[in-house]
């Protein structure tokens, strides 16, 4: 394993444990933070500006290098503009996540605890992942 996979593996593990400890594995503190004309529960904003806070200094100081500290190529997207595929993609995303209580993250998460919920979600999401790349492989063939 190089140390670029064992970095990734270090920083995934670190972002689970920190689920875990916030709660957020825990689709019903997710659905509470959606419930803002119930019982709303903002704890998920505050992991969300936690997290916003960590990184916006750190993305600021990538954009300014051509490679990781590792020595792997600076990846970060330069897409701006929006379109139909990411307006899409942000609905499908959110209904998802208002429906099941999860997101990617947590799901995997909540997954690897053998959660019967985050399992469906689990499955859901990379079946829906495997059609987007079929439908897009089709598209690129037909062009």
């Amino acid at each position: 394993m190089n140390k670029i996979s064992i970095s990734a593996f270090i920083s995934g593990l670190i972002f689970s444990f920190g689920l875990l400890l916030s709660g957020m594995a825990n689709p019903e503190k997710v659905l509470g933070f959606l419930d803002i004309f119930g019982a709303w529960d903002p704890s998920l904003a505050l992991v969300m500006g936690g997290a916003i806070a960590v990184g916006l200094p750190l993305f600021t100081l990538a954009k300014r290098r051509q490679t990781s500290i590792l020595g792997a190529p600076m990846q970060l997207p330069n897409k701006r503009e929006v379109d139909r595929p990411l307006l899409l993609g942000s609905l499908a995303f959110g209904v998802g996540w208002g429906l099941a209580g999860f997101c990617p993250g947590p799901g995997i998460v909540a997954t690897g605890a053998l959660e019967v919920g985050a399992l469906i979600f689990t499955l859901s999401m990379v079946a829906g992942m495997w059609i987007f790349h079929v439908l897009e492989r089709r598209k690129i063939s037909a062009a």
